[in-house]
């Protein structure tokens, strides 16, 4: 027994930090012993599968807190063990997660979370929009976003989380940017399409993203744990969405064969279709009430501008009109004024036509608001909270903000060097606006 225990004592206090117990002393260099006696032969280790240490984790994978070590049975050295803890440590910053989920669709960088933004941003988020006009204009750039790999379609604010911005790109994501945190801008990258994403609207119901994109598809999704609620799939690419604003439960969807769907978030199915010969649906838009829209079609493949504006009539799915807009000119995008009985067309002739929303839903004729470029671009515009204001995108990549009364130009701001392709005031603080372009910036304004 005493040659066992000098045989088994025979590696010293550091290997054993270094080494399994299993493991046999290390082979030394001196020559065998002359002499005629032999110590018993050690005693021969049971063979294990000895795993070679684990690489570092990727970046999308959570960190590491606390990690134990591994559960097969076997040996940790100290070594190994502050591997571990090296690699868990470093993988990201601090108050930042990252998570990718098994699908590979959903990537959590930053938090959702009011909690780290700028004090004067918070107290302003707390206040509730008064009427009227802002008594300044956006001028100056409070935030610069960079994320997206191709051009962005639009944004849109959260009325219920209005610190969070979402954002559709040509780059097949969806990004959700904490506009004002002071770590990490990037809440939520979603890759829940296989191809390009041309709109996204917000729901009222909770922090979840209705999407719409080039894979036929439109998605809701909850941005808190990263996971698709429903799939509305179509035969064609789906071009817009919009939710009812009558009720949040349904949207509308249009697409680039014509067609126009109503649909309900609740069962998945489609509750109305709009039927008529028309091109790509461009852009659509609820009236306040819920009961009519207007949609905004591609006629270029017809000599005639017949069907370019429709106005339809919800309950009854029949066209009011369908001859709104009798110029040779395909319109982008088409907006209600949020107060007065008018809507607003921003037409491929470099100009933002005046429509009444009342039948005959007569075009101002003497009035427009000029001075910005579309040349092909799909450049959006939008209502200021008051609806005193007017501001629209350009192929110039500036921002125009018109007096809606007097169509004059009141600010001209210069946002990217690349068309800027939308531009949405803030749901509550009525001197921000947020602005995307076709190079893959977004540019907040106050």
């Amino acid at each position: 027994m005493d040659l066992l225990s000098a045989a088994y004592s025979a590696t010293s206090d550091e290997d054993d930090d270094d080494l399994p117990p299993s493991f046999p002393p290390p082979a030394t260099s001196s020559p065998p012993p002359t002499t005629s006696f032999a110590p018993p032969p050690l005693k021969r280790p049971r063979w294990e599968h000895q795993p070679h240490l684990p690489p570092p984790r990727p970046f999308l994978q959570p960190p590491l807190h606390n990690a134990a070590p591994p559960s097969s049975g076997r040996y940790v050295s100290k070594r190994e063990r502050a591997l571990l803890a090296a690699s868990s440590a470093s993988l990201l910053p601090p108050q930042t997660t990252a998570e990718l989920d098994s699908s590979g669709a959903f990537f959590f960088a930053g938090s959702i979370t009011d909690t780290n933004l700028r004090a004067d941003i918070l107290h302003s988020l707390r206040r509730q929009p008064k009427p009227g006009p802002s008594k300044s204009m956006p001028s100056k750039l409070s935030v610069s976003l960079k994320g997206h790999t191709k051009a962005i379609n639009c944004v849109d604010w959260s009325a219920t989380h209005a610190h969070l911005l979402a954002s559709a790109g040509m780059d097949h994501t969806v990004h959700v940017w904490n506009v004002w945190d002071k770590g990490n801008t990037i809440a939520r990258v979603l890759k829940h399409h296989t191809a390009a994403v041309k709109d996204v609207r917000w729901s009222l119901h909770g922090p979840s993203l209705l999407s719409g994109g080039l894979d036929c598809s439109s998605q809701l999704v909850d941005i808190v744990e990263g996971k698709v609620i429903k799939v509305f799939k179509e035969e064609q690419a789906v071009e817009v969405i919009k939710f009812d604003p009558s009720n949040p439960n349904i949207f509308l969807s249009g697409g680039s064969k014509g067609s126009l769907r109503l649909w309900d978030i609740r069962s998945g199915l489609v509750t109305k279709e709009f039927h008529r010969s028309l091109g790509a649906v461009l852009d659509i838009e609820f009236s306040a009430d819920g009961r009519q829209f207007i949609s905004s079609t591609d006629t270029t493949r017809s000599n005639i501008s017949e069907n370019t504006i429709i106005v339809w009539d919800v309950l009854r799915q029949v066209p009011l009109s369908n001859q709104v807009y009798t110029e040779a000119f395909t319109c982008t995008c088409v907006r209600y004024h949020p107060h007065e009985a008018s809507f607003v067309a921003q037409s491929n002739g470099n100009y933002i036509a005046i429509f009444s929303a009342r039948p005959p839903f007569k075009l101002n004729k003497y009035m427009r608001f000029e001075g910005h470029g579309v040349w092909g671009f799909p450049i959006k515009c939008n209502f200021s909270l008051s609806g005193k204001e007017l501001a629209s995108g350009s192929s110039d990549g500036s921002i125009y903000i018109y007096d809606y009364k007097s169509a004059r130009p009141l600010r001209k701001i210069e946002a990217f060097k690349e068309a800027c392709t939308d531009v949405v005031y803030h749901p509550v603080m009525p001197n921000v606006i947020a602005s995307c372009s076709w190079a893959g910036e977004i540019s907040v304004f106050e």
